[in-house]
Formats: C-alpha cells, sequence, structure tokens
C-alpha cells in the first residue's frame, strides 16, 4: 500500500507543474537560465560595476566636501566627470563594433580601476578632477563609461526578441541591486573604520576607493572571459553582405550589397536614413529625462539627507540599500507588463508617478516625510529600465544597436552634465528644494513626449521583427 501511494504523495501534478512554469516565465527566471553563458556573464559583470558605482557615490560628494573643496566647484567637478565621460563613450561606443567588443570594454574596466587607485591616493582637486574626467567614476550612481551600450547590444545579438524584455529585466535587476549592496556596504564599513579603528574620515574615504579600483580589476577579469560570440557580426564575418541584417526592419525593401568602405571609413558604422529621424526624437526626449536626473543624482540625494537629516553613515547606506532594492524588484513587474502593454505604454505609465514624488522630496522638515517619498519615488522609477532597453534594441537596425545605444548614451550624459552644476549653485543658496522640483517635472514631461511620439511606432517596429522572425525561420527550413 506504501509503494503504490508514495509516488502520488511526492510527484507534484501537472496543474502545479503548470502554475510554477507560469510563474517563473513571468519573472523571466526561464529566459534567463535558457540565455547563452556570455549574457550570463555580462549581467555578472553589471552587478559588480553597479556595485562599485554604489560605495563611490554614497561618498563621492562627502569625499569632496572633507577635502574642503567649495559645493560650486563640487557640481563643477561632477559636470566635468560627466563631460569626459561623453568623449570617452562617444568615442568607445562608436569604434566598438570595429576595434572588438570584449577589447573596449577591457579598456573601460582599466579605466575605472585607474580611477580608483588615483582617489585611493591623491586629494587635489585637480588631479582628481582628472581621473575622474579621463577614467571611469559615476557621479550620479547610474550607468557612466562605454559598458551600458555595448553590454545591451550583446544581449541584443544573443537573445531571441521574444525573451529580450525578461533579460534585460534581469540585467538592470542585477545593476540595481549591485548599487544598493555597494551602497550598504560602503556605509557599514565606514562606519566601522571610523568608529571602530578610529580612522579619520579621509582616510576611511580613501580606503573605499581602494575596494573601487579592486573592483574594477575583477570586472577585467570577468570580460576576458567572454567568447567571440560577443563580437559583432561585422567583426566575425568581415565579408558578410550587410543587407540581409538590413532589410528586416525595413519591412522586405531590396537594397544593393554597398561597396566596401576603404581607409579608416571601415570603423564607422552605417546608419540608415530611416533611422535617423526616430534616433533624433529619442535622444531629444532621453535629454530632457537625463537632464532632470542631472539636476538631483542619487550623490547629491545621499549628501541631502546625510546633512539635513544627520543621518550617519551606516543607516543612510542602508536606507539606500532599502530603496534601490525596491527599484530593482519593480523591474520584475515591468517585465510583465510589458509583455501585456508593451515597453512605450510600460516605461510611461509606471514612470511617471515616481516623479510626483521626486519633486516633492525637498518639501518635509520631518525626516520619516521626506523618506516616505523617498521610497515612493522609488517603488516606480525604474521600471522603465528594461523596456526602454527591449524597444532600443527593437526600434533600431541590428547592424546600428552599439552606435546608435552608444549615441543615445553620449546625448543622455550631455544632458546630465549640465545638471550638476546647477544643484551645486542651488545648494551653496539653500535652495536644494528647487532642484528637487524642476527634476521631477522634467522627468514626467519626459514620459508625455514618450507616450505622444512611440506609442504607435513600436507597434510597427514589433511587427517588421516578427516578420523578420518568419523569414529567418522559413530559410533554415
Amino acid at each position: 500500500m506504501d509503494e503504490t501511494s508514495s509516488p502520488s504523495t511526492t510527484t507534484p501534478s501537472p496543474k502545479q507543474d503548470g502554475i510554477l512554469k507560469r510563474v517563473l516565465e513571468e519573472m523571466g527566471l526561464i529566459s534567463m537560465y535558457v540565455s547563452s553563458r556570455d549574457v550570463k556573464l555580462l549581467c555578472l559583470q553589471r552587478f559588480v560595476r553597479m556595485f562599485a558605482y554604489g560605495i563611490s557615490t554614497l561618498i563621492l560628494v562627502a569625499y569632496l566636501d572633507a577635502l574642503k573643496i567649495p559645493k560650486t566647484e563640487i557640481g563643477l567637478f561632477m559636470t566635468l566627470t560627466l563631460v569626459g565621460d561623453i568623449c570617452i563613450s562617444f568615442f568607445l561606443t562608436l569604434f566598438a563594433d570595429a576595434l572588438g567588443r570584449r577589447a573596449t570594454l577591457a579598456l573601460g574596466a582599466i579605466l575605472m580601476s585607474a580611477s580608483g587607485v588615483v582617489f585611493a591616493l591623491f586629494g587635489t582637486y585637480w588631479v582628481l578632477l582628472i581621473a575622474a574626467v579621463v577614467g571611469v567614476i559615476s557621479p550620479s550612481g547610474n550607468e557612466i563609461g562605454p559598458f551600458k551600450a555595448i553590454e545591451e547590444s550583446i544581449v541584443a545579438q544573443l537573445t531571441d526578441p521574444r525573451k529580450r524584455s525578461d533579460v534585460y529585466a534581469w540585467y538592470s535587476l542585477l545593476g540595481l541591486v549591485g548599487a544598493a549592496c555597494g551602497c550598504m556596504t560602503c556605509g557599514w564599513v565606514l562606519q566601522y573604520l571610523t568608529e571602530m579603528l578610529q580612522w579619520d574620515i579621509i582616510r576611511a574615504y580613501r580606503a573605499i576607493y581602494v575596494g573601487y579600483a579592486i573592483l574594477g580589476l575583477f570586472k577585467l577579469t570577468l570580460t576576458a572571459l567572454l567568447s567571440h560570440s560577443v563580437e559583432s557580426e561585422k567583426k566575425q564575418q568581415q565579408n558578410r553582405a550587410r543587407d540581409d541584417e538590413r532589410r528586416p526592419l525595413l519591412e522586405g525593401s531590396v537594397q544593393a550589397n554597398p561597396p566596401p568602405k576603404g581607409g579608416l571609413r571601415w570603423l564607422f558604422p552605417d546608419v540608415s536614413k530611416e533611422s535617423v529621424p526616430v534616433v533624433i526624437t529619442l535622444c531629444l526626449l532621453f535629454a530632457l529625462d537625463s537632464f532632470g536626473s542631472g539636476l538631483a543624482p542619487l550623490s547629491w540625494i545621499t549628501y541631502y539627507f546625510k546633512y539635513q537629516f544627520n543621518i550617519e553613515e551606516g543607516k543612510l547606506g542602508s536606507i539606500f540599500f532599502v530603496t534601490q532594492t525596491i527599484a530593482g524588484a519593480s523591474l520584475i513587474v515591468a517585465s510583465s507588463l510589458a509583455k501585456r502593454f508593451g515597453n512605450v505604454n510600460t516605461m510611461a505609465f509606471t514612470h511617471f508617478p515616481s516623479q510626483i514624488f521626486r519633486a516633492l522630496l525637498g518639501v518635509p522638515s520631518d525626516v520619516h516625510l521626506a523618506l516616505v517619498f523617498l521610497i515612493l519615488n522609488s517603488s516606480t522609477q525604474a521600471m522603465d529600465t528594461g523596456p526602454r532597453s527591449a524597444f532600443l534594441a527593437t526600434i533600431v537596425l541590428p547592424a546600428e544597436r552599439t552606435a546608435v545605444m552608444g549615441t543615445v548614451n553620449v546625448v543622455k550624459t550631455t544632458a546630465q552634465s549640465l545638471g550638476p552644476i546647477l544643484t551645486g549653485f542651488l545648494v551653496e543658496r539653500n535652495l536644494f528644494w528647487v532642484s528637487f522640483a524642476c527634476s521631477g517635472g522634467l522627468k514626467a514631461a519626459y514620459d508625455l513626449g514618450l507616450l505622444a511620439f512611440f506609442k504607435e511606432k513600436e507597434k510597427e517596429r514589433e511587427r517588421a521583427e516578427r516578420l523578420r522572425i518568419q523569414q529567418e525561420e522559413e530559410e533554415e527550413r
């Protein structure tokens, strides 16, 4: 009797299996499981990189302030850092497909590590500024450098279009969790160094940047483990005709093979005329959003809570660990919403509410109410991240992805670089609330503009993408 009854008690029913599979599919875990080894390595790289950005973001403004640098100059420092990132990112992403994506990612990791070494050894304003401009230091807690555009292009190349939103969601989630862990780790390590070991605060800050440099070297190791599959089609097969790759999103238009480019022109990507107006509109909207982000970057927000409410480093790190974790968890919900309502609708309708609370961050004089607004802002502010990456991967031609994503990131960084210097000017005059209000208002305007310009355009490109998949399946048969 026991032998016949035991299977029924241990074997899950088909209905239970179906429910479990459905849950895993909704969470995107099945898409991640079947993704390639390179995609998993890229996700791990993003976690490590954002962990490093998280530990730097918590202390960057405080470190410069401890060095007796005026707040206006701190704002200028952050602006010039972003300007340097613009130049380096534009150059590296423009030529990444031709020079090699792995080589470009490796160079970025070396620059990241070098910046950490300089910040750990020197305290002179101009030396630190040069290291931040030439190297990779995130003044905002967001992505900086050439990494994201190249990695997203690789993910799009190696992932089935139907699974992209899931993979991008987890890619973004790991980044936010990494930044959250970095903030919390930095806060408690600082508190241990200053209270238990009695280190002075500048020495403790420099110890953090030693860790930043080590993380850069770890990221370099992960880059070396990537396979040749991450390289562009052009890099893998220099003589392959381009029209097969261009045809799908042009909805079947037939073009002759372009003549080979001579001299240094082979380094530059081909960008079609059809993509130009789309890219211009995207750049204008993303510039508006990024300028709003630049007016209230995470490093200034941490500084605001530290000195406005006198919160110690350990608690401050834990607060931003919670907010970043909440933001990361919301990405999984966003992936599920994007499957049902589309990327553009998900981006606009989830991002908009958080900007209202962002605009109100500087109003409360009570720390508890301010923290409520901070958590409400974090709850949906990142929900547009995964759908935005999937949307960009769909809206442009495969051969153009790295260059276009790089260009978009450069435009975003350019717009964002204008914000910190204005914030520094406002903070010097005790007008922090103005920067929060302007930041939330501009980012809300971006949401409305995105909905107006791209709601229908996304549907057209999705139909073209499905046509491409069908054509490829027919050719394989």
